[in-house]
């Protein structure tokens, strides 16, 4: 059985979706609906701590949908670090795939925010955000996820794995 709760967020009213033993989705709506199960009271808790800046790495059971390659995608999101972002080619390059694929299944992550989509950048800006507004929601979830740093900076073809944004060129 689905049960959802709704929490608000700096990114706008979000979804959670989970049956009792993983989160299913996360989504930009308001549907409270069957029992508050312990793990999405552990889940808005996560995402409570997340955006108050004191979660840097969920630790949720997931039971995402998707095909084979959405799911090594999804994986390969996991591992990027918050505060570092990868661009859809290199993360294309890691699962031994194209840059457009990688985008389309960034584009079909059920679980956003806690799969961080948001942290797959293009090589030249920031690429597209399918989440809440689009591209001022990921503009939002990097500038959470950098800490002591103000203004979106970054050097074109700079190395992005070792910190976000470090320059101060506007995207």
């Amino acid at each position: 059985m689905l049960c959802s709760t709704a929490i608000d967020s700096p990114v706008g009213r979000l979804t959670i979706t989970a049956t009792e033993d993983a989160i299913r989705a996360i989504s930009w709506a308001d549907q409270d609906n069957g029992e508050l199960t312990p793990l999405l009271c552990e889940a808005r808790r996560q995402l409570d701590a997340y955006f108050a800046g004191r979660l840097n790495h969920f630790d949720l059971p997931l039971l995402a949908d998707g095909t084979p390659f959405e799911q090594r995608v999804w994986a390969a999101m996991r591992r990027i670090p918050q505060g570092q972002t990868r661009s859809y080619g290199e993360l294309a390059m890691e699962i031994g795939s194209g840059p457009r694929a990688v985008g389309r299944a960034c584009g079909r992550n059920p679980i956003p925010i806690v799969i961080p989509c948001h942290r797959v950048l293009a090589r030249g800006g920031l690429g597209g955000y399918s989440g809440g507004a689009g591209l001022p929601t990921k503009r939002i979830l990097l500038e959470l996820e950098r800490t002591g740093q103000t203004g979106l900076s970054f050097v074109p073809g700079a190395d992005r794995r070792q910190s976000l944004f470090p320059a101060a060129h506007p995207v």
